[in-house]
């Protein structure tokens, strides 16, 4: 699996309106172009999502990030992955997630048993573990990236639990986070760009879980975060401090980083922070 040294992650890419995807091609097209190796689509994608960046581009592995396994049956998952294996081979990576209860509701019952079982239906239809990674944060989910896929894509997670995911997955398999990052050399307009985009994500138990492991507390989980949380999970400032992050991870044993913009647009494209970010690609 080759995702380069730096993939994009964005919401923005990912649409089902027809009228947005020459729109959505044209930015795939520049990422190709400006050297980032991998686009990871948010917004919980469908296969068929990738498609449109696929056509675009001649490069770019395109991913999920992340497939929910809650709203997608495998079987036709894999029917949908073998057509995109045949028309752009190596080029397209399922990445699969169990989600959050609080989304999904009362179906959400023993997540990494359906998780497993999912990866079994998928094995079964002939998907294969090589081309897929797992949305893993804690030691189980990992532990299963390790053995039922190519990888982890861990989201919302610190350089220290890249280190630790890296000691349960080993030097073979694929390790690539997402790390957030905001533009702005005012830090207190970063950090208010920051919580707005986290408050979301702190009413998660996964992921505030996940927090306390890594010696985070409830008062960091107040009013959109703690400054100390802030800092851990994004990088708040110019390129120079988000290449300190990205680079952060890879010491910690990341393979690839998968950048995630923050700006006031959730939804948009954001072309100018990500070609300002494109020397990251530098060493590829």
């Amino acid at each position: 699996m080759e995702l380069g040294r730096v993939g994009i992650w964005s919401i923005g890419l990912r649409s089902d309106d027809p009228a947005a995807r020459p729109r959505i091609a044209e930015a795939a097209a520049e990422l190709e172009e400006l050297g980032y190796g991998a686009v990871w689509l948010g917004g919980n994608p469908g296969v068929n999502h990738a498609r449109p960046l696929l056509e675009t581009t001649s490069r770019l592995v395109v991913a999920t990030g992340i497939l929910n396994i809650w709203e997608y049956e495998p079987e036709r998952v894999a029917e949908e992955q073998s057509l995109l294996a045949k028309d752009y081979p190596g080029r397209f990576v399922l990445g699969l997630g169990a989600s959050h209860g609080p989304l999904i509701g009362d179906k959400y019952q023993r997540p990494y048993t359906k998780m497993i079982d999912y990866l079994d239906r998928l094995d079964a239809a002939g998907s294969p573990a090589s081309q897929r990674v797992l949305a893993a944060l804690g030691p189980r989910m990992l532990a299963a990236s390790r053995d039922r896929a190519a990888g982890a894509h861990p989201y919302l997670v610190t350089a220290e639990h890249t280190r630790n995911a890296r000691e349960i997955l080993g030097p073979g398999p694929v390790l690539a986070p997402e790390v957030k990052v905001v533009l702005d050399d005012d830090l207190s307009r970063a950090r208010a760009a920051a919580r707005g985009h986290l408050e979301m994500y702190l009413r998660l138990p996964n992921y505030t879980g996940n927090l306390l492991r890594l010696g985070f507390d409830e008062e960091d989980f107040a009013d959109g975060g703690s400054d100390r949380l802030l800092d851990a999970v994004f990088a708040l400032g110019d390129v120079d401090t988000a290449a300190r992050r990205v680079a952060e991870h890879f010491d910690a044993g990341a393979d690839h980083v998968a950048i995630q913009v923050i700006t006031a647009q959730p939804q948009g494209l954001t072309t100018r922070e990500w070609r300002e970010l494109a020397v990251l690609n530098e060493g590829s």
